[in-house]
């Protein structure tokens, strides 16, 4: 059976260790933690960019309802052909209704394109409601990102945003070697499980913002990137909070700044 040409332009490097894909899927197949395992359940699962079915093999063998989105033509083909009882959608994940794929909860994993990770991530989160899982391998520069804590360099628009509604864990490495083609940089496992948190108790669309104002100018202090922001007779301007850079602050800090800017 031909195999499909990686496509540059499409950010493909395809996963050819098997025992690698089958870890992947097991972090939404074997959770360690009891409560996860009732949480997550018989989810159904959608997968982005499954290539050549790699990890799409894993999941099926486990018994769940796998979607499998793909934007590549000779893939869909390829994995028609090869995987015949997988439901195969084509097309571009970042411009689906993905409650048009699923009515209810899913899990979301993939082996998922470099060059749009953090578009992916960021879209995923316009579903939270709907995805109480999201696992899955990335360039390790993003993977360590989503999961850093506040004082980290690396921590940033990302890491916020997903940890108001996700606890993040960095799971393992992946080294370049076990694509192909190899691409020059190491990959990372991450698992996102949903929060209790029901609302931010903020306007979201302002937190957003906030959040990204802050880390637009990253080297400042709150004080002058947010500025322009806050009104001029706001006691947080007084605070010592406003002496810090966006990297030192949690989720809690960033709610409380958006408040300082509009109370609810």
């Amino acid at each position: 059976m031909a195999q499909v040409k990686a496509k540059k332009a499409l950010g493909q490097h395809f996963l050819t260790d098997l025992e690698i894909a089958r870890k992947i899927a097991d972090t939404i197949e074997k959770p360690e933690l009891p409560e996860n395992a009732k949480i997550w359940g018989d989810l159904p699962v959608l997968e982005i960019g499954p290539g050549m079915g790699v990890l799409s093999q894993f999941l099926m063998k486990a018994g769940r309802m796998v979607k499998a989105v793909e934007i590549d033509a000779e893939s869909v083909g390829y994995l028609n052909r090869v995987f015949p009882d997988l439901e195969v959608v084509e097309g571009d994940f970042l411009k689906m209704d993905l409650r048009e794929l699923f009515k209810g909860e899913f899990a979301l994993i993939g082996n998922y394109p470099y060059n749009i990770s953090s578009q992916i991530f960021f879209k995923a989160l316009e579903y939270r409601e709907n995805i109480p899982v999201i696992a899955g391998m990335l360039q390790k520069e993003v993977a360590e990102r989503i999961c850093s804590k506040p004082g980290s360099k690396v921590y940033g628009i990302l890491s916020v945003l997903l940890q108001a509604w996700y606890g993040c864990e960095y799971l393992f490495n992946v080294p370049p070697s076990v694509f192909s083609p190899p691409p020059k940089v190491m990959s990372g496992v991450i698992r996102l499980t949903r929060n209790d948190r029901k609302t931010l108790g903020c306007d979201e669309r302002l937190f957003k913002t906030v959040v990204k104002t802050a880390f637009g100018q990253r080297r400042k202090t709150l004080r002058n990137s947010l500025g322009g922001l806050i009104p001029a007779d706001s006691p947080i301007l007084k605070d010592p909070i406003m002496a810090l850079r966006p990297e030192r602050l949690g989720v809690e800090e960033f709610i409380r700044l958006t408040l300082a800017v509009k109370p609810e």
